[in-house]
């Protein structure tokens, strides 16, 4: 099954911003999302519903799960420090 991965606004800002060497782990690690939303390394964020993370170095993805629709809904993007705020 391939999952439709969609960006909100704030996190496509976010992913445009970062330097280049991690744009692109980042990228990757969305895109792999459509084939594996559950990662190994993936947490699923308490009381925050169905969010999980993943880590890319010192970034966190933060993204919701839809299985019924086969949707994966990015939520932020953001360095470790900022991203929990």
């Amino acid at each position: 099954m391939i999952y439709d991965v969609n960006l909100s606004k704030s996190a496509e800002k976010e992913l445009y911003k970062l330097p280049k060497s991690y744009y692109l782990k980042i990228r990757n690690a969305i895109d792999n999302l459509a084939e594996n939303p559950r990662p190994i390394a993936c947490l699923k964020l308490t009381n925050k519903g169905n969010q999980y993370r993943i880590r890319v170095g010192v970034y966190r993805i933060i993204y919701s799960i839809f299985d019924e629709q086969l949707v994966i809904d990015i939520i932020a993007i953001g360095h470790r420090k900022d991203i929990y705020k």
